[in-house]
């Protein structure tokens, strides 16, 4: 669905989008790009520190955008879906540096496997197609 076409799916966007907007997430995200991280394991590579951390991890969560699995005393975190790291690797294509922002958002994408879908449905690659 177009978002011009629907107030409450482009409001259900910008909510979304609103849990991206803040630098600590993101930083967050983009580590967790590359499979499940322990809180330390998170700590150590952003620098981000344990009270901000935890907080925003917690809204992480609470928005549905990162998953944890427990082992022992340790808290593993990973991204929920493909969607979000749909996002997040677009994310960084757009505002990562490259000089070629369309040709980085397209490796991005092709480069995250589509989730499974039915025969009649488009699949991921088709929602984020540049034209």
């Amino acid at each position: 669905m177009t978002l011009y076409a629907s107030r409450p799916a482009a409001d259900a966007a910008a909510e979304r989008l609103k849990t991206y907007a803040q630098p600590q997430r993101l930083m967050i995200l983009s580590r967790l790009i590359e499979g499940e991280r322990t809180v330390s394991e998170i700590d150590e590579a952003t620098g981000i520190g344990q009270p901000a951390l935890s907080q925003q991890l917690a809204e992480l969560r609470r928005a549905d955008v990162v998953k944890t699995r427990r082992e022992a005393k340790q808290i593993y975190y990973r991204l929920a879906d493909d969607n979000v790291m749909v996002c997040v690797k677009g994310i960084e294509a757009m505002f990562g540096g490259s000089r070629d922002a369309a040709a980085a958002l397209s490796f991005a994408i092709s480069s995250t496997p589509a989730p499974p879908t039915p025969s009649n449905t488009p699949g991921a690659a088709a929602f984020a197609r540049i034209s």
